[in-house]
């Protein structure tokens, strides 16, 4: 971390720090957590130990780990108070009582007591310092701990591709991380009222009282247990005659409205409803995205919504 000083002539001193916002750190810092914990499987320190023993052999390699878990512990688990980096002091000018904390503690007090909110005598051990020491001791020792991580998961990866260790490969390649949160997918929907003898498996004919979902079929009526509508009306986004903004522009009449028929091509009800142009532009931008083919290949799965309200 950088420490900006500035001196005055008057002999004060401005001491500036700036650090990532809190929310970056909270997630940061709840990702990594297991890997501080001593009891946790994949605990960084049991994961050196384990890497150790396969190399116990390579002399270069066994001494990468024992600096690594030096390095570690220095950082991230230091056994003194003049390890941990700094320590804070204050004091009540009233009552004369003082209290002192180093970077670790105030650190664990914001990881346990500010963001997990499970171990209150850390927290209130760093309460008198207040949420911007504890904040400002944790952000090192998560960013650290996360440079750390980074760093033995390459060194397990190079251990892999020299035969070294030998891994799985869908332990490499297991997806941990999403690219996009929303979910799509193509096949058909039945229905049933609610209590209606759902499949016993994917694969099973459903049973009888289930019907397919068609394109005339009124969707205000399926509706969740809380009232909000499940299912709505939308485009897919395959249509050709999904018209670009262009288009639609260029569709006006003179007198700058659009012809019935024109609409009736669009897929636009007569007369036009409410917000119709910006519906079918949201369309044709969602077209516009790639769209990923549906596999030659894939197993079973099947989604089923129950309706929710009496048809009366």
């Amino acid at each position: 971390m950088q420490i900006s000083v500035v001196q005055f002539e008057n002999g004060e001193t401005r001491i500036r720090q700036e650090f990532p916002d809190e929310e970056v750190v909270e997630s940061a810092a709840a990702r990594i957590r297991p890997i501080l914990l001593n009891g946790d499987a994949c605990f960084y320190q049991k994961a050196l130990a384990a890497l150790g023993y396969f190399c116990r052999a390579l002399p270069l390699d066994t001494e990468w780990v024992k600096a690594a878990r030096a390095e570690w512990r220095l950082r991230v688990d230091p056994s003194t108070p003049e390890e941990a980096g700094y320590s804070v002091m204050i004091s009540d000018t009233v009552t004369g009582e003082g209290q002192g904390l180093d970077r670790h503690k105030l650190a664990m007090a914001w990881i346990y007591g500010d963001v997990v909110h499970h171990d209150v005598e850390r927290r209130q051990e760093g309460d008198a310092f207040g949420l911007f020491e504890r904040f400002r001791g944790a952000v090192p020792l998560v960013a650290w701990a996360m440079v750390g991580t980074i760093e033995l998961l390459n060194y397990i990866r190079a251990l892999h591709e020299c035969g070294v260790l030998q891994l799985r490969q869908d332990v490499l390649d297991e997806r941990v991380a999403l690219k996009s949160t929303t979910w799509e997918h193509r096949g058909e929907v039945f229905f049933a009222p609610l209590g209606t003898e759902p499949p016993a498996t994917a694969s099973t004919p459903l049973p009888k009282d289930w019907a397919r979902l068609g394109k005339t079929a009124d969707l205000s009526r399926f509706r969740t247990g809380f009232g909000g509508q499940l299912l709505r009306a939308a485009r897919s986004p395959h249509m050709p005659e999904l018209p670009s903004p262009e288009e639609i522009e260029a569709a006006r009449t003179p007198a700058g409205g659009w012809k019935r028929d024109q609409l009736a091509a669009w897929g636009v009800s007569w007369p036009p409803p409410k917000g119709w142009k910006d519906e079918l532009i949201g369309c044709w931008e969602a077209a516009q995205s790639d769209f990923p083919p549906p596999p030659q290949h894939r197993p079973v799965r099947a989604d089923f919504a129950q309706e929710t309200l009496d048809f009366g």
